[in-house]
């Protein structure tokens, strides 16, 4: 077991049998007695990891989103065709039956064509509070491993672990947190085109409460493709009024998962290993489960030293892209509403109302990129941490 704080590892230690240690990533990738690792450390430093694992020939099984930006997700896709190691990612739907019987059942004609990809992250945030200056770092705590090809600064939140997910130089906010998951089964909807967005259009912010988070809590999210559209939607805030008593809104009794419309029904499935089809009328007609077991998936394609395609970095990296590319759009916005039809302006409404009903009356604005452009996006690295070559 890693990890650069020592505290995480006592805790660990007193569950598990007695395992080695350490808190150093490139101990573990250089030490010959270890095979394969999972990753599932921030965001940020999901590529370095990886690629210094790849270099030194180890399998790896990287949590989502495989990369913090476009540019590694495709060094990643490159290391893994040099190389032939068993690289997968952890979008599990991809390791559950039930998803892929649905759309192989689909594709045999059921349903008619595609009509829209619908994603969904109605997920409850609170505000992660305002530090009035630098927070101290525990001691137990190895920060410049924890910064790692990012710049070494001052602490500007309350809590180190889990809140970086809300502040764009560590985290992808909930979009390429828990939306990605859901991302990638739209992009699966779409028969897994192997490309970026031809365009992305974004709208929403960070609203309900001032905090050290910078990235968007509220968005509507459109990812165009010569395959067809994905339309996806993040809110973190409550019904109304800010109550988080009040719990979060649902569509098709989900809040949490994708809704994919077709000319003849939908399919319908939250963040389990279940999917439902209903028909024109809303009428179910046929139900997929399976067991969660994508581990067991990555264990035994190490074993062989065969992996399905779906499962590896290149799928991995096509559908973090897409909300790679909207948090893009979103940083580039334009500072004004929008001027927008069809089912964005649909979903965009929507969104209004529901930040009326929180007290949130500001202009929302929009980004507009080409997916084309969010792949020159990147940040800076670290000497000593940079992105190695495999």
């Amino acid at each position: 077991m890693c990890d650069v704080d020592e505290g995480q590892l006592e805790k660990r230690l007193k569950k598990y049998a007695k395992v080695k240690t350490y808190t150093d990533y490139r101990k573990v990738c250089e030490d010959p007695e270890v095979d394969a690792i999972t990753v599932a450390t921030c965001n940020h430093t999901h590529a370095l990891i990886a690629l210094t694992a790849a270099a030194n020939g180890k399998h790896v099984f990287l949590e989502k989103p495989i990369s913090h930006n476009i540019m590694e997700g495709e060094k990643l896709t490159a290391a893994q065709a040099k190389t032939g190691l068993v690289m997968a990612h952890g979008f599990q739907r991809r390791s559950e039956e039930a998803w892929a019987k649905a759309f192989a059942w689909i594709a045999e004609g059921n349903l008619g064509k595609l009509k829209l990809a619908r994603g969904l992250c109605y997920k409850p945030r609170k505000s992660i509070g305002k530090a009035k200056g630098p927070v101290k770092v525990a001691d137990t705590i190895n920060y410049d491993l924890w910064c790692g090809p990012r710049e070494v600064k001052p602490l500007r939140r309350k809590n180190l672990h889990y809140d970086w997910h809300w502040q764009a130089e560590y985290g992808n906010g909930d979009l390429g947190n828990q939306g990605v998951h859901q991302l990638d089964v739209c992009r699966w909807a779409l028969g897994d085109p192997k490309s970026l967005p031809k365009e992305v259009m974004t709208a929403g912010g960070r609203y309900g409460y001032d905090d050290d988070g910078d990235t968007a809590n509220t968005s509507v999210t459109m990812a165009k493709f010569d395959e067809g559209e994905i339309l996806f939607e993040v809110r973190g805030l409550p019904k109304a009024g800010m109550d988080w008593k009040k719990g979060m809104n649902s569509v098709e009794r989900t809040s949490v998962g994708n809704i994919i419309e077709y000319e003849g029904g939908k399919l319908i499935g939250g963040h389990t290993s279940t999917c439902r089809v209903v028909d024109a009328d809303g009428k179910e007609i046929k139900k997929f489960q399976s067991r969660n077991d994508h581990l067991h998936v990555w264990v035994e394609a190490c074993l062989r030293q065969k992996q399905n395609a779906m499962h590896g970095m290149e799928s991995g990296h096509f559908s973090a892209a897409i909300a790679q590319a909207g948090d893009y759009a979103q940083e580039n916005q334009a500072k004004k509403e929008p001027e927008v039809a069809g089912r964005f302006n649909e979903a965009f409404g929507r969104m209004k109302e529901h930040l009326a009903a929180n007290g949130v009356t500001q202009p929302v604005a929009m980004g507009l990129a080409k997916g084309s452009a969010a792949r020159g996006w990147k940040r800076e690295y670290r000497k000593g941490f940079e992105l190695p070559e495999v």
